[in-house]
């Protein structure tokens, strides 16, 4: 396990502030959280009801994404920036159940993660996983370190799930995805998923505003044009950028407020 940190990890797990990995946890139905995180996140389902459906239609699109690529389209090694609390149908079970050499590191700065990272840490016999403690605003740290679980010289997937919103500054977030594709060879993979005000989610500003004042870290939803812009250079995979819920998913799944796209280095 990489450990870019030095901080003693009792001195960074905060209970008495709701953190987004332990209320998506709650929103998922885990149990790895606190009362804060259960409050702050049953105040944001009574203003946003949705709000468990987008997150168990991200995970869904998760498994989703992780089979195509390591099946229809030949992906053998996955960059999972912003991992959150293990659940399951993690990257690396669904990676290695396609292909058991799959070799995955997972990216996060959340030291309740850090705590449950040996759940992350199983692998096939024939692959590798590796977890890695550091925040998705240090692009150039994370590169430095996924070396030798990942060669860098083959395709990789990079994961970037629900991450991307915390990164308030639209310059920043686009820095982040540019210096990390950059060092991705050609055939590599970008997967990605973001809340949005369209697909009706101008209720969940509200919801937002009241995440901003209670949790960590701020949240900021995007358009479908900044959303694409993300994207540029590469190209996309069918069926674009739609609803999370809806990328090849069975007929008839649900809409929910959160983009969901998977595109190709040319």
């Amino acid at each position: 396990m990489t450990e870019a940190r030095t901080t003693p990890l009792d001195d960074r797990i905060r209970s008495d502030i709701a953190h987004n990995a332990r209320v998506w946890n709650h929103w998922l139905g885990g149990k790895d959280n606190y009362p804060v995180d259960r409050a702050v996140g049953d105040q944001v389902t009574g203003m946003y009801p949705s709000i468990g459906e987008v997150a168990r239609a991200d995970r869904a699109f998760l498994g989703r994404a992780v089979r195509y690529l390591a099946g229809d389209a030949g992906i053998g090694q996955f960059l999972d920036i912003g991992t959150g609390l293990p659940t399951a149908d993690n990257t690396h079970e669904v990676a290695q159940h396609t292909a058991p050499d799959s070799r995955i590191v997972y990216v996060d700065n959340d030291p309740t993660v850090l705590v449950h990272a040996r759940a992350l840490l199983t692998s096939s016999p024939e692959g590798a996983t590796e977890y890695i403690d550091a925040d998705a605003r240090h692009p150039e740290r994370i590169l430095r370190a996924v070396e030798p679980t990942l060669d860098l010289k083959k395709p990789v997937a990079v994961m970037l799930l629900g991450i991307l919103n915390f990164v308030l500054d639209a310059d920043e977030a686009q820095r982040i995805v540019r210096t990390l594709m950059d060092a991705m060879p050609s055939g590599s993979h970008l997967v990605l998923t973001h809340p949005t005000p369209e697909l009706g989610g101008e209720g969940n500003e509200a919801a937002m505003r009241f995440w901003n004042e209670n949790a960590t870290p701020p949240i900021t939803a995007r358009s479908r044009a900044e959303f694409a812009a993300f994207l540029t250079g590469l190209e996309l995979v069918e069926p674009g950028i739609v609803s999370c819920a809806r990328w090849r998913a069975e007929p008839g799944a649900v809409e929910v407020a959160q983009f969901g796209a998977v595109a190709r280095k040319p």
